[in-house]
């Protein structure tokens, strides 16, 4: 499978997520527009802090540590709020349409 995007062919391992990390910004309306998802703000909040997080640490927070730490810097981004967000789950679903390769173990560190 592979993701097409400003003319790049984007490679992917056999559950969609890209095998280097890409943050192009017109790549997660594509990867979303495949899970079936439309984009809002809330959704680039999620996006953006896990592009963050990935460039700092090089992976991704596990969902317990995404909570938490968006819980900090968006209040009204509780449990219920992510996961209607992203229903694949959010340390995951989020996770590929950032652009980023699969998270380690169960969502990450």
């Amino acid at each position: 499978m592979t993701y097409q995007v400003n003319g790049a062919e984007l490679p992917t391992d056999d559950e969609g997520y890209l095998l280097e990390a890409n943050y192009a910004d017109d790549l997660p309306a594509v990867i979303a527009q495949a899970e079936g998802i439309t984009l809002g703000d809330d959704h680039w909040a999620v996006i953006n802090y896990l592009r963050e997080q990935y460039r700092e640490h090089g992976q991704t927070p596990n969902f317990r540590h995404l909570l938490k730490e968006l819980g900090e810097r968006l209040p009204h981004h509780d449990s219920k709020t992510l996961y209607d967000l992203f229903p694949g789950g959010p340390a995951k679903q989020a996770v590929k349409i950032a652009g980023l390769p699969k998270p380690f173990g169960k969502g990450g560190y």
